[in-house]
């Protein structure tokens, strides 16, 4: 996809976070963006930040992605008021954290729902516009804790390595459809998610800017190629 400017991506999760850093880096190549998470106040105060620092057309769209229904008015408005769709940032998470028999099925339902059902829900509302383009993405964002196995995370290690296994299920798929899908796995991130009573300070940590730079380089990437699974951590950890 060596020219940018003009295309239509949407990005869930994008208000904060990695989410946003993706949306911004996308503005500002003159990729039109649809900014999404559950709240439509917060979707239209960042659609019109980045608006304003970018110069590029931002629309700001309430969904929740746990609902199928809402992920399909999701996608139509934005090709009703954009005229297309080339790329999908699959990105809102969420993590509940405690062992299997202290877990509330609500909240079993609520992260399975929002990493594992919200990609799929999303993609196959997607799906239809992407393949009209012939040069389209879905990049899912994942976890090394999609490889990783821990205590206390059964429903967030379940959602994401459901997630590589749907990723590169699709992949296979879409790939002669002209739709490269790819999964960055991040490790520790500093934001709100990874450190929500903490500080996120620390420069060894993976910034959200980095994993929108790892968006903007897949982009870039000749359309022979596919970098499927991009496994992301700090380079220089503290030492234990």
């Amino acid at each position: 996809m060596a020219e940018l400017n003009g295309k239509v991506a949407i990005v869930t999760g994008a208000t904060r976070g990695i989410g946003r850093a993706i949306a911004e880096a996308l503005a500002e190549a003159g990729i039109q963006v649809t900014v999404t998470s559950r709240k439509q106040a917060d979707c239209e105060e960042a659609a019109a930040a980045i608006a304003e620092r970018t110069g590029t057309r931002a629309l700001g769209i309430a969904c929740d992605v746990r609902d199928a229904t809402s992920c399909a008015q999701l996608v139509e408005r934005t090709v009703g008021e954009l005229g297309r769709l080339d790329i999908l940032v699959n990105n809102a998470g969420i993590g509940a954290f405690a062992p299997v028999a202290d877990m509330s099925v609500d909240t079993w339902d609520a992260v399975i729902g929002t990493n594992l059902d919200g990609p799929f829900y999303c993609t196959h509302a997607a799906l239809p516009h992407l393949k009209k383009i012939g040069e389209a993405w879905v990049i899912n964002i994942g976890s090394l804790a999609g490889k990783n196995a821990f205590p206390n995370g059964a429903a967030y290690n379940a959602s994401k390595f459901g997630l590589i296994g749907f990723s590169e299920a699709l992949m296979q798929e879409v790939r002669y459809d002209g739709i490269r899908v790819s999964c960055i796995m991040p490790g520790s991130v500093a934001t709100e998610f990874s450190h929500p009573s903490g500080s996120t300070d620390g420069e060894w940590r993976v910034q959200a800017g980095d994993i929108a730079r790892i968006v903007m380089d897949l982009l870039a990437t000749p359309a022979r190629t596919l970098a499927s699974r991009i496994e992301v951590r700090p380079s220089q950890p503290p030492r234990k």
